[in-house]
């Protein structure tokens, strides 16, 4: 019966992880993501339009607005429906808090795309690409008029959700002990900032098959080879503007999805990021000293017992009862001034990999393509997100300033290994 009224509740407590964003948030900067998927005919609105409707009482999580109470931000249930639109810009264009107000998400369609944008404290990754994969189900079916079946990411719709993928899973595994936060700070680019939030998205596409022969040959995964390759593009691009004594570490930010470690089933926010890497005063490194250095990093610290600590410094604070009794505009400030100080300052470059997403069989005619796109962070210009489906995979690369010379370097790197690359871009003269 408990269970029953928590799932019936309108409103829901901000997890543990999306708690940091509405606080974050700047006139010209918000943290959201893209989810996408093309299909092989052109995306009919009308029948988008009914597929999420149809979507909403399984999923009654995703259908939130964010608004601001006397001491926490809160999601709120969605009283009209979510109406799809045609797709007007670039990607990820700036959700105010006025729309987020209204709706955590977007619902984007041009030509044969269908695109999901989430404000993050409604989810992560994880969690979108697994909204984004129903909805396309959904759709399909209408479209198409065939049955998929329920099975890899697919839910029943008529199913009840269950409590497990409302659950704030970073309150069930937090440690005792918190662990240190502290970490060096990370050379960041820079460069001349486009006017009116425009974003630069540059795609390649490569074939899976080759990407992972490339990583396995350095018995590394395709995460922390792709790692390698960016820390060795910005490492040169270092070494060109810098004299060894101003140099700093060169650090990838690698979101590690917690729900394979600690077996949850949540729907939210669960993810944490960790930021291997390397410091070039002390020396020169290969390629395969790079993959190498990132892999075995990221196998020490993406443990059960490290994430755990790691989840404890986020969970401990917001225990505290003179935070829990502040003003919701005193814990903004603070929250921003530890995020200004440590959230950005430890990594380079976010490198975001969903991995090898697969669809039931029924779908595959009709989906060609599925991509996955994170803005540019908010004290540095670039990102990377990557996403493979039907053997290939997506790299995206963004940025919100003018210069290409990471992406350029990065893909020309990838190239020179052997594996061609597909450019597709939105630059516009």
């Amino acid at each position: 019966m408990a269970a029953e009224k928590r799932i019936q509740k309108k409103w829901f407590r901000l997890d543990t992880a999306a708690l940091i964003f509405p606080a974050i948030t700047r006139r010209d900067w918000c943290n959201v993501f893209r989810v996408s998927a093309d299909f092989a005919d052109e995306v009919d609105p009308e029948m988008l339009q009914q597929a999420v409707n149809d979507l909403r009482p399984r999923f009654p999580q995703f259908y939130l607005a964010l608004n601001q109470g006397l001491f926490w931000y809160y999601l709120e249930e969605i009283k009209k429906d979510i109406r799809v639109r045609e797709d007007y810009a670039y990607p990820l264009t700036f959700m105010s808090r006025r729309e987020v107000k209204k709706a955590g998400l977007r619902v984007l369609y041009y030509k044969n795309r269908i695109a999901v944008e989430f404000f993050h404290s409604l989810t992560d990754g994880r969690g979108g690409i697994t909204y984004l994969c129903n909805l396309a189900a959904r759709y399909t079916e209408i479209r198409y008029h065939i049955k998929v079946p329920t099975e890899k990411m697919i839910f029943r719709l008529s199913d009840k959700p269950d409590p497990e993928e409302y659950e704030d899973s970073f309150l069930k595994n937090a440690a005792p002990v918190a662990a240190s936060r502290k970490e060096s700070v990370s050379y960041h680019l820079k460069g001349r900032k486009e006017k009116k939030g425009f974003k630069h998205l540059t795609t390649g596409i490569v074939d899976t098959a080759v990407l992972l022969e490339e990583a396995h040959k350095r018995k590394v995964s395709v995460t922390s080879f792709l790692a390698g390759v960016m820390a060795e593009s910005i490492i040169s691009m270092q070494e060109e503007r810098r004299s060894v004594s101003r140099r700093k570490p060169v650090k990838i930010t690698i979101p590690v999805d917690l729900r394979r470690l600690y077996g949850s089933r949540t729907l939210r926010n669960f993810s944490l990021v960790l930021n291997p890497g390397v410091d070039p005063r002390f020396g020169s490194y290969t390629l395969n000293e790079l993959c190498d250095t990132i892999n075995h990093q990221l196998r020490a610290y993406a443990t059960k017992q490290n994430m755990a600590g790691m989840i404890a410094a986020n969970v401990k604070p917001q225990q505290l009862l003179i935070l829990r009794l502040a003003p919701v505009q005193i814990k903004n400030i603070v929250m921003d001034l530890v995020y200004g100080h440590s959230g950005e300052s430890s990594g380079s470059i976010n490198i975001s990999n969903l991995g090898n997403l697969e669809l039931p069989e029924a779908m595959k005619p009709y989906v060609n393509r599925m991509e996955f796109i994170i803005g540019p962070q908010r004290s540095y210009p670039n990102n990377c997100s990557v996403l493979s489906y039907q053997d290939k995979t997506c790299i995206n690369m963004i940025r919100n300033i003018r210069e290409t010379e990471l992406e350029r370097r990065f893909f020309s790197r990838l190239v020179d290994l052997g594996i061609p690359v597909e450019i597709e871009t939105n630059r516009r003269e």
